[in-house]
């Protein structure tokens, strides 16, 4: 996908957020967090030349072909107001929520990309993704995206009747790390397998800045000289986001 803004009308700013991971802990703490990140598109759509939600919006999601999994109806009906105002939206895939097909971008006009996007806002250059899947290690991760990546997996599992495959995916996302409340998230310095994986791409082809979701932890560290990496955090306790403005991009915490 070509998606670019090459030139950002002054006031206009572009936004990222990621790993909202709506539906944990439970139904009402996931709906507050939903109405915060409502407020959160209201502020955006104030100046937004355009909005990326980078993966695991939701802490599972998969679309049968006449389903998808109850619930989420106002960050839904929030997301179709910004598009309907001519707002570009971009929607990633997550680990959480890779079963994306075509009711984002059929019914609320919202493109799925699954790869991270190269692209360019105002001059400079971004490299876009959640960040599942790359770098070095986890290995076991890498083979079990393979299956649900799987066209046939993905078929054979929407046999399943929605009652069933949703409930029994709702309860195995439950057990994840997010889902539990965990904060405690270690930074790995030059461990940390996004920075490395930065530090590779960035050999082969310069970016001004790199942003990500996934590691659940907000960063904001240099990549060499000319470049950082940005890590978007998560919105169960942190409510972090970016927002670049023509000039610098920033990390902050919505207190909304």
């Amino acid at each position: 996908m070509t998606f670019r803004i090459n030139a950002l009308t002054p006031g206009k700013k572009v936004y990222f957020a990621s790993d909202f991971h709506l539906g944990v802990p439970d139904a009402a703490t996931s709906k507050a967090r939903e109405k915060k990140i409502v407020r959160w598109l209201e502020m955006a759509q104030q100046d937004a030349a355009a909005i990326l939600l980078v993966g695991d919006i939701f802490d599972f999601w998969f679309e049968y072909k006449h389903a998808i999994p109850k619930g989420f109806a106002r960050i839904q009906g929030k997301l179709a107001e910004l598009t309907d105002a001519n707002i570009p939206v971009l929607l990633f895939t997550g680990n959480h929520d890779m079963w994306m097909f075509d009711y984002f971008p059929e019914e609320l006009g919202i493109p799925v990309l699954r790869k991270p996007l190269s692209t360019n806002f105002g001059g400079k250059t971004f490299y876009i993704g959640h960040g599942d899947g790359l770098g070095p290690g986890d290995h076991t991760y890498k083979l079990l995206k393979r299956v649900f990546d799987n066209r046939a997996c993905q078929w054979l599992f929407a046999r399943v009747h929605p009652n069933i495959g949703i409930g029994v995916a709702s309860m195995w996302s439950r057990r994840s790390r997010i889902s539990n409340l965990e904060k405690d998230e270690p930074f790995l310095g030059d461990e940390e397998w996004l920075v490395q994986h930065c530090r590779e791409v960035e050999k082969e082809q310069h970016h001004d800045y790199y942003i990500f979701g996934h590691r659940h932890l907000p960063l904001d560290l240099p990549i060499g000289g000319n470049s950082r990496y940005m890590n978007l955090g998560e919105w169960v306790n942190f409510c972090t986001y970016a927002v670049y403005d023509g000039e610098t991009l920033q990390l902050k915490t919505f207190e909304g």
